[in-house]
């Protein structure tokens, strides 16, 4: 049944992408990025991940996902959707995954982070991306959606968020954070903080969760 779980996610992803209007915000600070042909890290809650494994099937990213038994599957359900991974977190395997990024960055791919991942304080950015944004000379771009239909599930750590067909979803990203040398991260970790929330909360009142 594990085997299935990639598959079944994957369709049921697709299910939801397919019933949902879509409405997106802040895209210009991607496209600028890109117009620049500049390499950047894609910085969002966990509570808000499954979605963007629709709004961004096929992009040439490089998501950080965990070692863990449930990190396989999330790496096999990006992978049906065209999205690769680096494995790896701040505990187990943090090398290998920074490894792997760098490689992936060469390679011209962007990379996707969750700050507060794997294990939370929810909404908490821990130093790892800062540590990768300064590393690599790479911005980090905040993203975020919303969708007016979810399930939030009270008991994990960050309530994550399991979106529901029919929606109205908006998809938002941020203007993008530099990360250079010398730079206080406890400040950068703050900035990235206010960023995330601010377009969560306007991306949650736009679709009646505010």
């Amino acid at each position: 049944m594990r085997r299935l779980v990639p598959y079944l996610a994957y369709l049921y992803v697709s299910f939801v992408g397919l019933t949902t209007r879509l409405d997106v915000r802040g895209l210009q600070h991607r496209n600028r990025l890109r117009e620049r042909r500049q390499r950047f890290i894609y910085a969002f809650w966990h509570q808000r991940q499954v979605f963007l494994t629709w709004t961004h099937r096929g992009d040439s990213t490089a998501v950080l996902v965990s070692r863990s038994r449930d990190g396989e599957l999330i790496a096999e359900a990006m992978r049906l959707s065209r999205i690769a991974s680096c494995r790896g977190s701040s505990s187990r395997g943090g090398a290998l995954a920074a490894r792997e990024m760098i490689e992936s960055v060469s390679a011209g791919y962007d990379i996707g982070i969750t700050p507060d991942g794997p294990k939370g304080p929810a909404r908490e950015v821990k130093p790892g991306v800062l540590y990768f944004a300064q590393k690599l000379g790479i911005p980090i771009l905040p993203i975020t959606n919303a969708l007016s239909n979810r399930v939030e599930l009270s008991r994990a750590w960050d309530r994550f968020q399991v979106p529901l067909p029919f929606s109205r979803a908006v998809l938002a990203y941020g203007e993008p954070i530099w990360v250079k040398a010398g730079d206080d991260l406890d400040s950068k970790a703050a900035e990235l903080k206010a960023a995330l929330d601010r377009i969560t909360l306007e991306a949650d009142r736009e679709v009646g969760h505010g």
